[in-house]
């Protein structure tokens, strides 16, 4: 079966707003509790600066362990789904 690149996805159904929401809420969450912290750690700006931008990496490794988590399901759901 070829690719289809066009997808039968509703840009309004509720999977599409589902995670949209999970998005936003990481978002909130990340601002909080990993960037303001790192923020108001350090007086220069300059260094605000360069501690926000380092907390990519924390965002970046906590997306990939939820990316791995939801792999994991996948690949494991036939055996522990029936």
């Amino acid at each position: 079966m070829p690719f289809d690149a066009a997808l039968p996805f509703d840009a309004s159904s509720s999977q599409m707003i589902s995670v949209a929401i999970a998005a936003g809420i990481t978002l909130i969450v990340y601002a909080v509790f990993i960037v303001a912290p790192a923020w108001a750690s350090y007086g220069r700006v300059w260094e605000r600066i360069a501690a926000s931008v380092l907390t990519l990496f924390i965002l970046a490794s906590v997306v990939m362990v939820g990316v791995l988590l939801g792999a994991a399901v996948v690949w494991t759901y036939d055996t522990w789904g029936n």
